[in-house]
């Protein structure tokens, strides 16, 4: 009888489109943050409008992490309530910093993002997708530190 593999321990390699969009994807991260220092105390108004679209694209970004592990979930052979879970924490924190003051609530986004991370190091590679972690290294990185550089500059 032949080894019954889950689809969970298959491992996803990334698409070359997803690798592209994803970097694309910290355009809004790195903008935000460079707007947020330029325009300082000038046009509190402006400054205003950047710090909460800022924050309002990173709690979209950590409610799509969190998502991720719907779909995973729904790969499982053996059902598992972990992924569903956790799926659902990172927007609940994230809408939670979206309404704080930005000095704080972008804080809380930049280590929303690493402790996404962190977790994704441990379940992704149950999950079959252990081959995006490297991705998710960068990116995490790339967004986390923006976020923290944006609340120094709020």
């Amino acid at each position: 009888m032949p080894d019954r593999i889950s689809a969970a321990a298959i491992a996803l390699p990334p698409n070359p489109i997803a690798l592209r969009l994803a970097y694309a994807g910290l355009l809004p991260f790195i903008l935000g943050a460079l707007l947020i220092w330029l325009i300082g105390d000038s046009n509190l108004e402006v400054l205003s409008f950047v710090t909460l679209a800022l924050s309002a694209y990173a709690a979209l970004i950590i409610s799509f992490l969190g998502g991720i592990y719907w779909g995973l979930g729904f790969r499982q052979s053996v059902p598992s309530p972990q992924p569903f879970v956790w799926g659902v924490v990172p927007s609940l924190l994230a809408w939670v910093a979206v309404v704080m003051p930005a000095y704080a609530g972008l804080v809380l986004h930049g280590v929303l993002l690493v402790v996404c991370y962190l977790v994704d190091r441990r379940l992704y590679p149950a999950l079959g997708a252990s081959a995006w972690l490297h991705l998710r290294f960068r990116l995490s990185a790339v967004a986390s530190l923006s976020c923290f550089l944006a609340a120094a500059g709020s």
